[in-house]
């Protein structure tokens, strides 16, 4: 059974709270969670470089003992040091530190004095007033505790992009080995290239007497087998995924495949413009009089229905099929589109890697820029840079790119926006970089008046230009913080700033629905991984996936412009 980087992830970011949650060294704390870091955007699966022999240490961050960690994860799928501190502290302690202003110093109190060890306990406390109770908490502290629990037990558990990817690819592999199978696609909101996925649809072609069901049951990371037939079998794997594979006839292909990818709202609009033709169309094709006119594409389909084909990411009937009828589609951006990345970290402040080995992997990805953004000095837990580090950083990357040849790295930095609205480091070392990436990571709780007054200030000081991870969620982890984001992209289109879709896949922020918004705005955005590390650069596919939903081309997105013409733009 494999074990996927995500599940090695989880179990170091788990340890890695536990730990804190006990006080323990922070420097020990914090290799945990750099492990956490370069185990997930990994682009290659460590079970397989365990299997190759791999030497892990190689890996950033990765010294002998995690690499020892990870390898005997990856065999036992177990993480001893995670078992014995679960054994001292209740491992459902970790998922208090998910919520906004509980730190490890008071989740421990609410352990220690409340003898709370789950959610559900921390429920019960704070309804019976008991949290307020408790020195350095009180009653507005104990309501948002209630009500971010609330809000987290509404919210649907679904997997991540990144994670569904994770366990969707293997399994492809797999079934396309089988001989005999033509075609595999992962329809659903898969397709759709949602930022979380629920169920997995698959649909297969196959020869005739191929033995698709049986292998797929066979499959090593299945745990049960909820049904199957000759022709559709469900599973469910080890990490709780349910799998739905449908076995299809060639000439059905493209009928199925719109049928399984859309969601249900453009499916209904679709079949009633068959209705309306005197057609009727399903999953196994589109149909006149009984006879089969359309089915093995989709684009034949859309096409006999009058529509220009409509890509999977713009299914969700917003307008998508009125636009096709009218060849009014937008010319979606695509990551060819992207001449560099705005926004990435380096050793200086909380990345993985030197400042060098960036630029050479921006050189590899054929970019043009690459914007160097170390934290700025609010975030001390980053080791964010002060004015003079700063100043180094910039003449260091001076001096690289005279080495290169070409002015290949941006200066860049992201600057927190204080809770007055003031930017975190002065003016005159602001003014030596070449674009600020401004971001809020503190006092999420402000109310949305003053939240969005914040940044309206911090947007009025001229060397501010772009806003990072603008509504600072975290997909199944913290919710946004409340903020008027229509007066603030009309403020930024005002002011000549923009905003960021930042394609971490715990991010995916903006929205697409946010992204849209900007597109009728006219404000320009930013996709930009926030790369921690060589290997996050790889998530720019992520934040143009989300781009593509939101209706975004090449043309509404900032970093598809040359470097000259970008920081023309960026001059307020």
């Amino acid at each position: 059974m494999t074990v996927h980087n995500s599940e090695i992830a989880d179990a170091f970011d788990k340890l890695a709270d536990l730990l804190e949650i006990e006080g323990a060294n922070p420097f020990r704390v914090r290799a945990y969670r750099n492990a956490a870091l370069t185990v997930r955007g990994h682009p290659h699966s460590m079970a397989e470089l365990v299997a190759q022999g791999a030497d892990l240490t190689e890996l950033p961050g990765i010294g002998e003992e995690l690499a020892e960690k990870i390898r005997t994860l990856v065999n036992t799928g177990e993480l001893p040091a995670l078992k014995k501190a679960e054994a001292r502290i209740p491992g459902a302690l970790s998922l208090m530190l998910k919520i906004p202003g509980l730190g490890p110093k008071r989740v421990k109190a609410l352990h220690e004095q409340l003898k709370v060890r789950s959610l559900q306990d921390l429920a019960r406390a704070a309804r019976r007033g008991l949290i307020r109770t408790l020195p350095g908490f009180g009653t507005r502290t104990e309501a948002r505790i209630l009500e971010q629990i609330e809000r987290q037990a509404q919210v649907e558990r679904r997997s991540k992009r990144i994670v569904a990817e994770e366990i969707a690819r293997p399994l492809v592999d797999y079934l396309q080995a089988i001989k005999g199978v033509k075609q595999v696609t992962v329809a659903g909101s898969y397709r759709r290239r949602k930022e979380t996925v629920g169920d997995l649809d698959i649909l297969v072609t196959a020869g005739r007497g191929t033995p698709v069901m049986a292998r797929f049951i066979d499959y090593d990371e299945v745990v049960e087998v909820v049904s199957q037939g000759e022709t559709r079998a469900t599973v469910r794997l080890h990490s709780g995924m349910q799998v739905d594979l449908r076995l299809v006839p060639q000439v059905s292909y493209g009928a199925a495949l719109h049928y399984f990818t859309g969601a249900k709202a453009h499916n209904i609009a679709v079949r009633r413009i068959a209705v309306a033709q005197g057609l009727k169309l399903n999953e196994y094709g589109l149909f006149e009089d009984g006879k089969r006119i359309a089915g093995r594409s989709e684009h034949e389909i859309y096409r006999r229905l009058g529509m220009a084909y409509i890509e999977p990411e713009l299914r969700e009937n917003h307008g998508e099929i009125e636009a096709a009828q009218h060849n009014r589609l937008p010319q979606l951006v695509e990551v060819k589109d992207i001449r560099g990345d705005l926004h990435s970290h380096t050793k200086a402040s909380d990345g993985h890697d030197e400042l060098r080995t960036m630029a050479h992997a921006a050189i590899a990805h054929g970019y043009d820029y690459l914007a160097i953004s170390d934290h700025s000095r609010h975030v001390t837990v980053a080791h964010g840079l002060d004015a003079e580090r700063l100043a180094q950083q910039i003449d260091a990357i001076d001096r690289l790119n005279d080495e290169l040849g070409r002015p290949l790295l941006l200066k860049a930095c992201e600057v927190d926006i204080l809770e007055d609205g003031s930017l975190d480091l002065p003016d005159d070392i602001l003014a030596r970089l070449d674009l600020r990436v401004c971001a809020v990571h503190y006092q999420f709780n402000l109310s949305r008046r003053k939240q969005t007054e914040r940044i309206l200030r911090a947007m009025d000081n001229p060397h501010f230009n772009i806003l990072a991870h603008p509504t600072g969620r975290l997909i199944n982890q913290r919710a946004p913080y409340e903020v008027d984001l229509e007066r603030l992209m009309r403020a930024a289109v005002a002011n000549g700033c923009f905003m960021e879709v930042n394609a971490n896949p715990d991010r995916l922020d903006l929205t697409d629905d946010a992204c849209r918004m900007a597109k009728e705005l006219g404000m320009k955005v930013a996709i930009s991984t926030d790369a921690h590390s060589t290997a996050g650069l790889d998530y720019l596919r992520f934040g143009v996936d989300q781009a593509r939903r939101g209706w975004l081309e090449a043309n509404d997105v900032l970093n598809t412009r040359s470097r000259s013409r970008l920081l023309r733009l960026l001059r307020r």
